[in-house]
């Protein structure tokens, strides 16, 4: 086994890889901006190198210092978290030009599932369900509007390249493709140096369902059942949940099948996730995440296996060490994504210092993945999550209650969270029933939620 390894991010989920290493005997090496020098992870890894300053670009994406950390530290390998760089394909290529292992998938697998328009080729190749759309590169408006007449509006025009919301556009009519495909062909030739555009039927409202996979260097493929996702508030997730309440086992066995059928035929190695839309009864493939995802607890939860030691010993050339016949999925498991944030002011950040902290624990199935601790200031360079609370328990209700007990616990004086709004949506009665889709939380529960609280 590895003797050392480096990790390259910060907060919960560089808390959460220390853990896994320590477990296994590794030791580990933290890297910080100056912003995060009083960071938890700092304190907990064996050793810490400051990267930089603040700013992301000048440290957590500063590839040179990082690797250079490496190098100094003699770590023979790199975990990168979710975010930053952890699906940067030409990171991956330096780390493997330097001899250390980036506990990853490949560069050219990257590569190959983070060009949308060749996902889509893989996984038709591959006999798994694709959104209706284009077949390939759509290079001109008139070219769109063939296409988009074809499959119907409304449409979304999609960067092949895109991520984080750019080069994207929703089309309702053909007069406004014209502007719209212009706007986001330059947008993501600005954002991604390649203006590369393809279409696809909107799918809306619907259920986003997530399919847990992890693959060895042997060519063993396995995949951990489902999380639905379909909670979002700007397209970020605001609570996942697993197994979904809108599939049933022959459905749940079916998409399992697929999502490990699409990895096995890109050959992929480490964890992923292959994400789906759900409606009517069909489920249609959206994208690949090639790393951890923030949401991976709750399959841990269900499943009883650990995705982040398991990538480490992936990575490290290990066998997997189950069968797809050995899964089992007991219970429920729920995670809430705890931010500090105000939500009546828009979900403002609220980066500060902790004066008062008490985090929720006590009985079987309950966990805290955060990187707070009393004392501690929030910087305000970052994503504004700083703790996630999952559950799980013997069937659905019984998690729902005991989400409803840890967010009742939970204080943080000192910045404002969205503990409180948490709170007041699993005890939603749509949530409560699991009759919602990607549509509610935007344009059900967040209006009436609004409402309520401003006429206090």
């Amino acid at each position: 086994m590895f003797s050392k390894i480096l990790i390259a991010n910060r907060g919960e989920i560089a808390i959460r890889v220390i853990r896994a290493a320590r477990e296994l005997g590794i030791k580990t090496v933290a890297v910080y901006s100056q912003a995060d020098k009083e960071a938890l992870h700092t304190q907990m890894a064996d050793e810490a190198v400051c990267i930089g300053p603040a700013k992301a670009t000048d440290s957590y994406l500063n590839v040179n210092n990082i690797l250079s950390a490496a190098i100094a530290t003699k770590a023979e390998a790199i975990h990168p978290g979710f975010g930053f760089l952890s699906e940067n394909s030409k990171f991956v290529t330096m780390c493997e030009e330097l001899g250390i292992k980036f506990i990853g998938p490949s560069a050219e697998i990257m590569d190959k599932m983070g060009d949308k328009i060749n996902a889509r080729k893989e996984m038709i190749e591959a006999k798994v369900p694709v959104i209706p759309g284009s077949d390939g590169e759509v290079e001109t408006v008139e070219e769109a509007l063939v296409i988009a007449e074809e499959i119907g509006y409304p449409v979304m025009l999609k960067a092949s390249a895109g991520g984080g919301g750019k080069g994207i556009r929703k089309v309702k009519t053909k007069e406004e493709l014209p502007s719209l495909f212009t706007n986001a062909q330059q947008e993501a030739k600005a954002a991604f140096g390649n203006g590369a555009m393809y279409i696809e039927k909107v799918i809306y409202p619907a259920r986003h369902i997530e399919v847990q996979i992890l693959g060895d260097q042997h060519g063993n493929v396995i995949h951990l059942g489902e999380r639905d996702c379909s909670l979002q508030r700007n397209n970020q997730k605001v609570l996942e949940e697993s197994p979904s309440v809108a599939i049933g086992s022959t459905k749940r066995a079916e998409i399992g099948e697929a999502a490990r059928r699409a990895a096995a035929h890109v050959g992929y190695e480490n964890a992923g996730t292959i994400e789906f839309l759900y409606k009517d009864g069909e489920f249609y493939f959206m994208e690949m995440n090639t790393r951890v995802q923030v949401e991976h607890p709750v399959t841990e939860y269900v499943t009883g296996v650990d995705i982040v030691k398991e990538q480490i010993k992936i990575a490290y050339g290990d066998v997997l060490p189950y069968k797809q016949e050995e899964i089992e999925f007991r219970g429920h498991a729920i995670e809430c994504r705890i931010n500090a944030e105000n939500p009546q002011f828009n979900f403002a950040p609220s980066p500060g210092k902790i004066e008062e902290l008490f985090l929720p624990s006590g009985g079987p199935g309950l966990r805290v993945d955060s990187a707070m601790y009393q004392g501690y200031t929030i910087p305000h360079f970052y994503d504004s999550m700083i703790a996630k609370i999952i559950v799980h328990g013997e069937n659905r209700f019984e998690a729902l209650m005991k989400m409803q007990r840890a967010l009742l616990e939970f204080e943080v004086e000192g910045v404002v969270t969205n503990a409180e709004f948490q709170l007041d949506l699993i005890a939603d009665q749509s949530i409560i029933s699991g009759d919602y889709s990607t549509a509610y939380l935007m344009e059900n529960f967040l209006p009436n939620w609004q409402e309520k609280n401003n006429s206090k």
